[in-house]
């Protein structure tokens, strides 16, 4: 495949998976809609749109499979936003099946097994059809016959539906200038979405000129006229007037239609009116200006010019250092100044040019989130259970990189919530509990972090069998093991092969999961905590950082080796009065500001031999206090070097799996220093001595 093609082919791929994604979150609200027996026709309409824009690419660019499945839901959708089918549980889950395979086929690799279409496409031609109904005689009501002739077939049944469920029609006219039809007629359109549906619009005989057109707009609402002239802010010359029904000798007979056009070639509304806004099947369309003002970037380009940007923050730092030696140089002043001069501004462009390219990374957890609803409604289903999902800090951005990582285990963590969380509708009932479970995901920016909670209110874990469950497999010894505290009972859960699940199920409960979700999220650089009360519910709290791309780093000395530790988990440092260190429970620990704060000697720590130095020699010692999520430690190093922006580089296959280190860096003076993995390093120091033995046998 040519480079061309490849092009092609990630366009396409992008542009797909950004319909299938608004697919899904409009299938998400039709669902929510029919639960509360009010569906959104526009939305129906709105997917359908977005089908069959799907269907055509698809056809364009050789996705053959991909067209077909598009091609058998736009029936299906046809027949919904037609009214000859109703939108019905079953229905639903038809469509929320069809995005699943349309996701699976654009997202699948070239030897993965293919869906099976054919069993999809039976189920949805069982909800294909539909017995007639009796419509309405449009002819009946006082609406002009030109108008009537060129309505959408979808208009004509949207009319049809509101006459059938009596709401009352209205003419509105409206006089717009031509440069501003667009923004004035979608500002129509929004007013009127919460108190009326409109039904259509059109270019008036009379009453425009060469610099505006008067538009006729026909709408259904149950409001009165002098609430829908305030909602819809109608100017002094606008007209509005209710629609009556025609007495039964002035009935009409309803036009000829015109011949049904597709949606791909909207039909021509009015012979004498060539200004007229063009329309697609919902009125949507406005003009032929584009009206998106972004690029789709492939992040493989975003992480070369984040690389540049690092590479040049290491540039930055040798020149200051360079200026910081002559300065001891008074015979250099007017180099020093020109000098001095000339690193600030290039900190400053490269300071924009980092926040620059970071804001492009950002993307919201909202594209996450909409996935995992789906997830949500379809493992509930598949188990007999009502769940309802809340979703709060949708709009809180993170790395484009750690959102897509960070799927899996959040998949993995609201399935276990669904599967042996939640209770049964009945037995939640007998707790007092709404029939009804709620999952709650919850994201928010906290600092340089995000915090992501996942919360049910479901039966909770028992930390006592926790414990059984790790001694019975092996993961803990049973001696000591009832000493542990409870928060330490609770951590044994991301143990390999512990669960408290009573029965294996295809979701969970073989004790494979937990264990890779903590690794998953520490990978990322973040760490997961767990708080969960018996028939109350669970908690999981991830906190990650916003991004991976470059950060800011302390740099550090221990035993005469130096270090990077990164900014984000770095609160504040200070000097070590040995006076103040004391031991807790085989801990070090210090009082800082009242509380108590454990302590870590990195030269201990990695087993480092103290060499001759200049801070060992004055016996100086500095605490780097640090903190993720809930938990703080006190690292214990000999001497403070500064802040640096660093980029980290993997250490290699070889090291990949050495505990306690993220990568390394190179500082830009010919060294090149280990990073330490702050995460990683906190659970090491949090774990009670049965898990962290458990922990290690299990490394080894």
């Amino acid at each position: 495949m040519s480079e061309d093609e490849d092009g092609v082919r990630a366009e396409f791929i992008a542009e797909a998976q950004e319909i299938i994604e608004l697919l899904s979150r409009d299938l998400l609200v039709l669902d929510h809609g029919q639960k509360e027996g009010h569906p959104d026709p526009d939305l129906v309409n709105s997917v359908f749109r977005g089908v069959h824009t799907l269907k055509g690419i698809a056809g364009m660019f050789g996705f053959n499979d991909l067209g077909e499945v598009a091609h058998v839901l736009e029936d299906l959708l046809d027949q919904l936003r037609l009214g000859r089918t109703d939108l019905s549980q079953n229905v639903l889950d038809v469509l929320f099946e069809g995005v699943e395979v349309l996701q699976r086929l654009l997202g699948s690799a070239p030897d993965a097994p293919r869906p099976d279409l054919d069993a999809f496409f039976r189920k949805v031609g069982g909800e294909l059809g539909g017995a007639p109904v009796v419509e309405p005689d449009l002819g009946a009501f006082g609406i002009d016959t030109g108008v009537l002739s060129v309505l959408t077939e979808y208009e004509e049944h949207r009319l049809k539906t509101n006459i059938d469920q009596g709401v009352p029609l209205y003419r509105v006219r409206v006089k717009y200038a031509l440069t501003s039809i667009d923004t004035d007629l979608e500002d129509l359109k929004t007013r009127a979405k919460p108190i009326a549906e409109i039904i259509t619009y059109l270019p008036s005989m009379d009453g425009g000129d060469d610099d505006a057109i008067e538009l006729e707009v026909l709408l259904a609402s149950r409001a009165t006229a002098d609430e829908l002239k305030i909602a819809l802010a109608l100017s002094d010359d606008a007209e509005l007037e209710a629609v009556a029904k025609r007495e039964p000798s002035a009935t009409i007979p309803p036009p000829a239609r015109v011949p049904t056009q597709t949606p791909a070639s909207p039909p021509t509304k009015h012979p004498s009116a060539p200004l007229a806004p063009s329309r697609d099947a919902g009125a949507d369309a406005l003009s032929l200006r584009a009206v998106a003002k972004t690029v789709r970037v492939d992040i493989g380009k975003l992480d070369h010019l984040m690389n540049v940007v690092g590479e040049l923050a290491i540039v930055k730092s040798g020149v200051g250092r360079l200026l910081d030696r002559l300065r001891g140089d008074p015979e250099q002043r007017a180099l020093i100044a020109e000098l001095h001069r000339i690193h600030r501004g290039f900190e400053r462009h490269l300071d924009d040019l980092q926040d620059g390219v970071l804001d492009v990374r950002m993307v919201p957890l909202g594209q996450t989130f909409d996935r995992l609803a789906r997830a949500v409604r379809q493992v509930a289903r598949d188990h007999g259970k009502e769940v309802r999902l809340a979703v709060s800090g949708a709009d809180t951005e993170v790395d484009k990189l750690i959102v897509e990582e960070l799927t899996d285990p959040l998949l993995h963590l609201i399935r276990n919530a669904i599967d042996h969380g939640i209770e049964p509708g009945d037995i939640r009932e007998r707790r007092g509990k709404s029939r009804t479970g709620t999952l709650a995901l919850n994201a928010y920016q906290k600092g340089n972090h995000v915090v992501i909670e996942i919360e049910d209110d479901g039966a909770g874990m028992d930390e006592e069998l926790i414990v059984q469950s790790a001694v019975a497999r092996g993961a803990i010894a049973a001696e000591g093991s009832a000493d542990l505290a409870r928060v330490d009972k609770l951590e044994l859960i991301f143990l390999a092969g512990v669960s408290t699940a009573e029965e294996v199920s295809d979701l969970s409960g073989r004790g494979v999961g937990m264990d890779v979700v903590k690794t998953h999220i520490a990978r990322l650089g973040g760490v997961i905590d767990v708080h969960s009360q018996l028939e109350v519910g669970t908690k999981f709290t991830i906190t990650l950082p916003i991004t991976l791309a470059i950060i800011s780093a302390l740099v550090v000395r221990a035993a005469g080796r130096t270090y990077c530790i990164p900014l984000t988990v770095v609160q504040e440092a200070l000097l070590l009065d040995p006076a103040d260190v004391r031991t807790v429970e085989g801990r070090e620990v210090i009082t800082l500001r009242g509380a108590t704060l454990p302590i870590c000697r990195i030269a201990q720590l990695f087993g480092l031999t103290p060499q001759a130095h200049d801070d060992e020699r004055r016996g100086k010692e500095y605490v780097v206090v640090t903190s993720l999520g809930q938990r703080r430690v006190g690292l214990v190093v000999s001497g403070l070097e500064g802040q640096q922006d660093i980029i980290i580089k993997p250490l290699g296959k070889s090291l990949r799996k050495v505990r306690g280190f993220a990568g390394a860096t190179d500082l830009g003076d010919q060294r090149v220093v280990l990073v330490l993995d702050a995460p990683s390093l906190l659970e090491e120091l949090f774990l009670g001595g049965e898990a962290r033995a458990a922990r290690a046998g299990a490394s080894a």
